[in-house]
């Protein structure tokens, strides 16, 4: 993707907000180390680090959400010292943050005018929330009835309400922490042209990012985080990707991805002409008549933008939704039931969701691995705390979650070592079939390679792998075959060596359906 819009000019760069020589301690952990950052009005300053490089408590530091240890915050000049986050937002200061604060049970419209209802002679206006609801809407091109509930909408529309409620504080400096990880490609496009539109107004942009190229794309400067520590600030058109990717991890970036020549078994898991209906709309086919094969040992990824059918695809095969028509096989056997009998079965999913799906929030580490394999710990009625704790700890060796013990709280985790526990959580039922959607949606590099060599030692071990991506570097360069879904039908199977970018782009946007790649 390439910005349309003309970055602006370098100069007249007078910091609008700046954190100056910030540390952060907790406990005895020092999140950050004597952290300076100018941010310019009118520009887009990228922020890359790997998970627990200190990125958003930098960001909850800025916006007031966190208070800093040592150091201070200018904005316009002056030392600031902001009483919460509601004052930070009245200076001009807004923040989206990582994990979506939303609430489910609320309308769009209640969700965007939480706390700052619009009123008149002291009572609120829904009428004119409506219309305001609408016209932001509006702007990130999205048509949906502000009246909805934000539990009927899927992850990428609700990340877009998160968006828009920032989008109505009119703020000077608005802070993007993760805001892409669940939009498709013509959405983040939307947006990009929206930050393009305030920056051309004035507003100053913070935005992190995992998808490395896409944020190369909107910055205007760039600064790497690492361990804490501020290691790098740069102009972004005096960089690219290898050096963004070599300062964050100390390498190259075709290091990350692991080599293997595989060794297929027989066929571990089969669709037959299988179709689902989509479950916000069930006249219409999420997916339609697939079939394909995976052999135990192979590691298969699906490439589909938002909307083409591999999530409902992977939730199909896991018993989360239920088959329109079709078959699906396991191992030659027909595969049935609920997703109990699917995980006893030997089938389990790590879902896209990792906050909403893959983890209870008010469980330890050691708690959620274990969750979906209790009942292998049963002994005579009782779970055996001895194996259970046991298995706990081999597993977060083999996952390499970064963690203080099977007993820290889940919330203390970055995003990526959440994500290793719930594919942990998944590898722990002993699995023959490992479904994996999105395995790396808001995950940074480092922690990317780690879930990639994940699958690949499960499928040495001989588990059939398949997992979906939108990321085409990951299509390139993971699976030992693609497949590629658009608007629900399989269009192409393409082995490593026929699948190029470009091919790949013209697939995937549906410029090139001949389904010759199809055996």
């Amino acid at each position: 993707m390439t910005a349309t819009t003309t970055r602006p000019s370098t100069a007249a760069r007078t910091p609008i907000l700046q954190a100056v020589d910030v540390t952060k301690v907790y406990g005895g952990t020092q999140a950050l180390k004597g952290v300076s950052l100018d941010i310019a009005p009118g520009r887009v300053m990228v922020l890359f680090g790997e998970n627990g490089a200190g990125k958003s408590t930098l960001m909850k530091i800025l916006s007031a959400v966190e208070s800093p240890t040592t150091g201070h915050i200018e904005l316009d000049g002056e030392t600031v010292q902001f009483g919460s986050a509601r004052d930070a937002a009245d200076r001009g200061i807004s923040i989206i943050h990582q994990e979506l604060s939303l609430c489910p049970n609320l309308s769009i419209q209640d969700n965007l005018f939480l706390g700052r209802e619009q009123t008149r002679r002291g009572l609120v206006s829904r009428t004119v929330q409506r219309e305001q609801a609408k016209a932001v809407l509006r702007r990130l091109d999205e048509t949906l009835d502000p009246d909805s509930l934000v539990s009927e909408l899927r992850l990428g529309q609700q990340q877009l309400v998160e968006i828009a409620r920032a989008l109505l504080q009119n703020a000077r400096i608005l802070i993007m922490d993760e805001p892409t990880s669940a939009l498709s490609a013509p959405e983040v496009e939307v947006l990009f042209q929206v930050i393009r539109e305030l920056t051309a107004e004035g507003v100053a942009v913070i935005y992190i990012s995992h998808h490395l190229e896409e944020a190369l794309d909107i910055a205007d400067d760039v600064a790497v985080l690492r361990d804490g520590s501020m290691v790098a600030t740069a102009v972004a058109d005096d960089i690219d990707l290898a050096w963004v990717v070599r300062t964050m991890v100390g390498r190259e970036q075709d290091s990350l991805f692991p080599a293997r020549e595989p060794t297929l078994g027989t066929v571990a898991l089969e669709t037959i002409d299988l179709s689902v209906a989509d479950p916000a709309n069930p006249d219409r086919l999420a997916v339609d008549g697939i079939s394909l094969q995976i052999r135990a040992g192979e590691t298969v990824g699906i490439y589909g933008l938002m909307g083409s059918g591999r999530t409902e695809l992977l939730e199909c095969l896991a018993g989360r939704l239920p088959a329109a028509s079709g078959e699906v096989h396991l191992y030659g056997e027909p595969l049935t039931g609920s997703v109990r009998q699917r995980i006893q079965a030997g089938v389990a999913l790590v879902p896209e969701d990792r906050q909403r799906d893959g983890l209870v929030q008010t469980m330890s580490v050691g708690e959620n691995l274990s969750l979906a394999a209790l009942t292998n710990f049963v002994r005579r009625f009782i779970v055996s705390r001895a194996g259970e704790r046991s298995a706990v700890e081999s597993m977060i060796t083999n996952v390499t979650v970064k963690a203080s013990g099977a007993n820290a709280p889940i919330g203390s985790l970055s995003g990526g070592n959440q994500q290793k526990v719930v594919i942990g959580k998944a590898l722990m039922t002993d699995p023959r079939v490992l479904l994996l959607d999105e395995p790396s949606r808001g995950v940074d590099v480092a922690a990317k390679a780690d879930v990639f060599e994940v699958m690949a030692q499960q499928a040495e071990r001989g588990l059939a792998v398949l997992f979906t991506t939108s990321e085409a570097e990951e299509a390139l360069h993971i699976p030992d075959r693609l497949l590629v879904l658009v608007r629900g039908r399989l269009v192409a199977d393409l082995p490593p060596n026929e699948i190029t970018r470009d091919r790949l782009m013209s697939l995937a946007d549906g410029a090139d359906t001949t389904e010759e790649g199809l055996q």
